[in-house]
């Protein structure tokens, strides 16, 4: 023990704006993680983070201390090099999907720990759930054999696995210290670093339905996962990609799966061009930094032949069957993924051209429905949400479909018609679609 340490002296040098010493920072979590300091004490600490922020070497400590609180994953041994992707999340985002079977079938082993959804954010593992018999639960010697065996796999974060950062997160998520830059870069990365993957590409979303609303934050939250993923040796980059509007074309757990299907089926008609846009715009970095593709040119080419070929449908066909999953999802979605028993048309008051679609707005629909959670212990509904959604730009006559409601009555859909109706602006001229890559 080290006689030396006073938790409150390390609070109140956080709390004059002084740099924490890197021992000090280690044995500050290595105390929390065991129970050895109590709560109040690390809501203090995170409150002076909040308010004097930590610099890029503090963030970093603070991140390897988190990480190493719990068990770490080697791929040591494995035949291709390893990558994974993040995102902060956003109105359907529903991007990690397709994108670890395309990457993986391109000779890039992805080894992906996803969460839940909470509030009006969706969950990559709540979507994946909606698929029959599929487990999120793996251990991590089940882990790695789906991933040597298939070459990705997604579960969800294990209890040995950075636990200081879930004890921690819960803290922050009622003391009012979540929007962080440093606490939450050292929350994403704990968890990815443990992972084990070699290269780490972010999708730092911005806008509406973000949590970073600004370029600005946005830019800051990107820089600081950089520097720490840089910092802890791993390859990384990052962009900021806009959620202003809805990602794709649909909003719900069974639904999300469905159009991810039809993005590795190539170019489909039914799914968002933006999702599939940004599915090759953060698979090509994955590809680049791992030494797959010796450009970006090559690894865009060499991602368009694997979807062209069915080589990464067939490839998410065996990471479902290698958990339990009903592999026909791939062929025949609607035959195998739950459906909603209404299903109500949102007809556009008037002809224009679509001036907004508020993703906050559409993410609130979904919540309501049914999809999202109130509470960390809520059920969902894996069926119901939102699909068709028309995008910002397109011209559109009146009583056209402006979105669809997959609902559990027709009376629950009706009731928020209005809703849905208020998340989408017209206007008389021509609009250009946004900038997806900000």
């Amino acid at each position: 023990m080290n006689d030396e340490f006073v938790p409150q002296w390390i609070i109140e040098r956080k709390r004059d704006g002084a740099a924490l010493a890197e021992a000090d920072i280690r044995e500050w979590i290595a105390r929390y993680a065991d129970g050895r300091l109590p709560d109040y004490q690390m809501a203090a600490l995170a409150m002076a983070i909040y308010f004097r922020g930590m610099s890029p070497e503090e963030t970093l400590a603070l991140t390897d201390a988190m990480m190493r609180s719990g068990d770490t994953l080697s791929w040591d041994g494995l035949s291709r090099p390893t990558a994974d992707k993040h995102s902060t999340g956003g109105i359907g985002d529903k991007l990690s999907i397709p994108l670890a079977p395309l990457v993986a079938s391109c000779g890039v082993a992805v080894p992906m720990i996803s969460g839940r959804g909470l509030g009006i954010t969706g969950g990559t593992l709540d979507k994946l759930e909606s698929i029959p018999g599929y487990d999120t639960h793996l251990d991590s010697a089940r882990f790695r054999e789906v991933v040597d065996r298939v070459g990705c796999s997604i579960i969800g974060q294990t209890d040995r696995l950075a636990p200081a950062d879930r004890k921690l997160y819960a803290l922050r998520d009622v003391t009012g210290t979540v929007p962080s830059i440093p606490l939450i870069t050292a929350s994403i990365l704990s968890k990815k670093l443990a992972e084990g993957a070699a290269t780490l590409v972010f999708d730092v979303k911005c806008g509406a339905g973000a949590f970073m609303k600004t370029p600005a934050d946005a830019r800051a939250l990107a820089d600081s996962l950089l520097a720490v993923a840089r910092g802890a040796g791993r390859h990384a980059e990052a962009l900021v990609t806009a959620m202003d509007q809805p990602l794709g074309r649909t909003a719900g757990n069974a639904l999300e799966i469905a159009e991810s299907v039809e993005i590795l089926r190539g170019y489909p008609a039914d799914a968002g061009e933006d999702a599939r846009e940004l599915v090759l715009r953060l698979a090509v970095p994955m590809l680049t930094l791992s030494g797959v593709a010796r450009d970006e040119t090559a690894a865009r080419a060499l991602l368009e032949k694997k979807l062209a070929s069915g080589a990464a449908l067939e490839t998410f066909a065996r990471m479902v069957w290698a958990q339990g999953g009903d592999p026909r999802v791939a062929d025949a979605p609607e035959k195998v993924l739950p459906q909603a028993p209404a299903v109500v048309e949102v007809p556009a008051p008037r002809c224009g051209v679509l001036a907004r679609v508020d993703a906050d707005g559409i993410g609130r629909a979904v919540l309501l429905l049914g999809g999202g959670r109130r509470a960390v212990t809520d059920a969902i509904d894996p069926a119901v949400g939102v699909s068709r959604l028309r995008k910002v730009g397109e011209r559109i006559e009146k009583g056209e479909p402006l979105a669809t409601l997959h609902a559990r009555t027709r009376a629950e859909a009706e009731a928020l018609v209005p809703q849905v109706l208020g998340a989408f602006s017209f206007s008389d001229e021509p609009v250009a679609a946004p900038a997806l890559v900000l």
